[in-house]
């Protein structure tokens, strides 16, 4: 009688165990575990920096004083091959037509308008010149430059696409000539409207005649340098003379924003929920992650959202342009001259902040640091630089900076929520209960509410168009 015997090594039959093998120890042990991973948990910064004030009745707005300047917009246009238009209703941008509704006059005056192609380095406008025609960029970058107080040349800013130049020569009794004379630093295109032909086409519309003399009749000396209804003083006087009276107007229309929310509905099967709750809580974990990617949601909207997202309200006036592609030490210091009333703290992408470094680098450089909520982060002019993905990089590689002065007081920019609410798993963070289906499959409806307010123009800053790419 044979008997069959299961192969063993050399060792084994020399030294026969003499414990429990690891092997089939580990069927018996618990092993040490991390709760689950989630790389697309960011640092959020923008979450963090922002002061949320409560929005108890769901509804913010915003109250500010009466502001007369209007049509200080950006050009649109449409092209067709080489062809360049200006969309007619968009010449309602310019402060002399705006609030001109005409179409028949507008569609006049586009046509009127003479399409011109430049080079790098092309004198587009020549300082000293007559003025004698507004210049409606349609592609392109050009610097405007001026004559110096000591026989040198001014640099006074970049003009790019959807900026017009020039626009009182169209209006003024006596525009004389150009302080400044626009260069270009790209290729690019410009639409030029001629004095000449705009006062002859204004001599054939009554419409029109009369839009122009209602806009002349305002006087720019009621208002101050932001465009409010100026509040009459006298100061340094002396005696008693008669003191001006006045008052500070409101805006009838004020901005109002509503809380927006982000949602979704989670779902757990009862079965996972009772038998694998140890060591680690699934629904725990589970509203956790979903937690995670609201928020990440949250910042998303905050940033791009066209109705309350920073990238949609700047205002245009607000907007800079870098002076070549990458973003530069100069251009930084544009950007935050555009928020120069305390700034708070600068947001770009990673890879905007890495340009930034590069810039700097080339130059001998060499950016700070500040401690800021216990981390040493880079910062220029002492103003905190931190990284926010959720600012786009586009398919051309260029992306936006931000620059933002934060808090009600600081009339800067407010994060909108509502705490206190139903069922409140986080400040403005709903998770309620749904019930079970006939599934077995339990249902948690998470939403966070939520929105940000520019309480004044200047309270935010963008630098526009930034080269990210080497």
């Amino acid at each position: 009688m044979s008997t069959s015997t299961e192969p063993t090594t050399e060792n084994e039959s020399a030294h026969p165990r003499l414990s429990l093998d690891t092997a089939a120890a580990r069927n018996l042990a618990t092993t040490t575990k991390t709760p689950p991973q989630m790389q697309g948990i960011t640092s959020r910064w923008l979450l963090r920096v922002l002061p949320w004030v409560q929005v108890s009745g769901g509804t913010f707005r915003v109250n500010r004083r009466l502001t007369h300047t209007v049509g200080n917009g950006r050009v649109e246009f449409d092209s067709t091959g080489a062809q360049v238009r200006v969309i007619p209703a968009e010449l309602g941008e310019l402060p002399a037509l705006a609030g001109f509704q005409d179409e028949d006059v507008l569609r006049e005056l586009a046509a009127a308008c003479v399409q011109r192609d430049f080079a790098p380095g092309d004198v587009v406008v020549e300082q000293g010149a007559t003025a004698d025609s507004v210049v409606l960029i349609a592609h392109g970058k050009l610097a405007r430059r001026g004559a110096g107080a000591y026989d040198t040349e001014t640099d006074h800013g970049v003009l790019a696409d959807g900026d017009f130049f020039g626009d009182a020569a169209l209006t003024d009794e006596d525009p004389g000539t150009r302080d400044e004379g626009l260069t270009a630093l790209t290729s690019g295109t410009v639409l030029t409207l001629s004095r000449a032909a705009f006062q002859e086409i204004a001599s054939r519309s009554p419409a029109l005649g009369e839009h122009l003399a209602a806009h002349r009749a305002a006087v720019p000396a009621q208002r101050n340098a932001h465009g409010e209804a100026e509040i009459a003083l006298a100061s340094g006087h002396a005696g008693e003379p008669a003191l001006p009276g006045t008052f500070a107007d409101y805006d009838v229309a004020p901005r109002e924003y509503e809380l927006s929310v982000a949602q979704t509905v989670l779902r757990v099967h009862t079965r996972v929920a009772d038998l694998y709750n140890e060591p680690m809580n699934q629904v725990e974990e589970q509203l956790r992650l979903t937690v995670e990617a609201l928020r990440e949601r949250q910042e998303h909207e905050l940033v791009n959202n066209r109705e309350f997202g920073l990238l949609h309200n700047a205002d245009l006036r607000q907007r800079v342009h870098t002076r070549s592609g990458p973003p530069t030490p100069d251009d930084f210091d544009e950007l935050l001259a555009a928020v120069w009333k305390d700034p708070s703290v600068i947001l770009a992408h990673p890879k905007a902040i890495a340009a930034f470094g590069r810039e700097c680098s080339a130059r001998g450089l060499y950016p700070g640091t500040v401690e800021f909520e216990g981390h040493a982060v880079p910062a220029w002019r002492g103003v905190p630089v931190l990284p926010c993905d959720k600012l786009p990089v586009s398919a051309a590689g260029t992306s936006s900076v931000l620059a933002l002065r934060t808090g009600e007081k600081a009339q800067g920019v407010v994060g909108l929520h509502r705490t206190g609410i139903p069922d409140e798993y986080q400040p403005s963070l709903s998770v309620r209960f749904m019930g079970i289906n006939e599934q077995a499959v339990m249902s948690y409806l998470v939403s966070a509410y939520y929105s940000v307010a520019v309480l004044v123009p200047d309270a935010l800053g963008i630098l526009e168009d930034v080269e990210v790419g080497h």
